[in-house]
Order: C-alpha cells, then structure tokens, then sequence
C-alpha cells in the first residue's frame, strides 16, 4: 500500500487516541499525539515543555507575552515577539507535521492537522464523536471524578480546543464539511469504529489508484 495520512480528529472521551493507535497498527504507520510536541521543539530549539503548555490552547502564550513585555519593550527585534508568539510556535507545530508526513505514513491526532495537510495527497481526514453519556463515563473512570466535575472538564477542554482549531484553521472545529468521515463510537464502540474507519480508508485509497 501507498504511504496514507489519517488525522484524526476527536471530541474529549471518545476513544479516539485508542482508535488512532489501531489505525496505526492496521496501515503499519506512526502515530502522532504528543511525539508532535517533541518533534517541533527539536525544529524550533525551544522547550518541548514549552510546546506541551502551549498545546491545542490558544490562550497559554498570552500570559507569557504579558510577563516579558517590560523587558522586551527595551530589546529591538525581540525574540518574544518575533520567535515565541502563538503563530511562531503555531508554524514551528505545522513544518514538524509537514515533514513527519512527508516522511512515511502517520496517524496523526488533532493539532489542526488537516488544514496543515490540506495540500496534500493521500490524506484521509477523520473526526469522532461519541454521546456524551459515554463521554462523561470515560472522563470520570480516567480522571476518578463525578459525573459533574468530568462534564465540566469536557466542556472546557472542548471550548479550548475548537477556539485553537477555529483561529488557526478558519473553519469550525467538529463542522462535518471538514473532514472527510465523521462517526460517532457510541455506536460500535472502540474497536469496531477503527475497524470501520479502516475500511473507509481502504475503500478511499482502492478509488483513487
């Protein structure tokens, strides 16, 4: 098989990070979650710590920014501004994509992916949902909180994610036009969804040769 791209992209308590890794399992690719993370800091020279605060939050380099700028105000061409800005570590994130892909074919999880990859062959974008009865569950037994505590985390983290992938993208984060298959994994829970996904993208390569 020719080198394929899957990005997937998922709602909090979906199982998409465990159908992601039988994706990757199933097409013999690397998967990309958190590794991102670490591959654009090796291209930028900052802190993959750095990158990991930073990550699918939009909001996190602001109070930084705001912290430095007595400082920075005396510095001409500050590297604050100009290499440590949310767009700068935006782009550092997008070529660490870019070349991974480049390289072999990935799974990639989240980080707006499929508009980085927009331009690209072979690339079969992904989005999963699951019912939030189920999502809540699945918070609850990870984090070991009420059902409460685990709906506001969602809530929170979903409200987070989608302003990173709307500002960055232009598009509108979960909105179906933007991928290519949407499935909710209430439906054949975790094992069936990747085996259904697999098809898919099966199906989609054999159209295309």
């Amino acid at each position: 098989m020719n080198k394929i791209i899957i990005n997937v992209g998922r709602q909090i308590g979906c199982g998409g990070c465990e159908i992601a890794q039988l994706l990757a399992d199933e097409f013999n690719a690397r998967l990309l979650d958190k590794e991102l993370l670490d591959l654009a800091a090796q291209e930028s020279g900052f802190s993959a710590k750095l990158f990991r605060q930073s990550d699918e939050h939009r909001g996190f380099l602001g109070h930084l920014l705001h912290f430095h700028s007595a400082v920075s105000a005396y510095v001409p061409n500050n590297i604050y501004e100009d290499k440590l800005s949310p767009e700068a570590l935006f782009k550092f994130q997008s070529d660490a994509i870019r070349k991974a892909a480049s390289e072999g074919s990935c799974v990639i999880i989240g980080r707006c992916a499929d508009y980085v990859l927009r331009d690209m062959d072979d690339v079969i974008n992904v989005f999963i949902t699951a019912d939030m009865e189920d999502r809540i569950a699945c918070v609850q037994k990870e984090k070991m909180v009420d059902a409460d505590t685990a709906r506001r985390l969602i809530e929170s983290k979903e409200e987070e994610r989608a302003g990173y992938y709307n500002y960055y993208t232009g598009k509108r984060w979960g909105d179906s036009k933007s991928y290519d298959l949407c499935v909710n994994s209430s439906l054949l829970g975790i094992e069936g969804t990747a085996a259904f996904i697999t098809e898919y993208v099966r199906q989609t390569i054999a159209r295309k040769k």
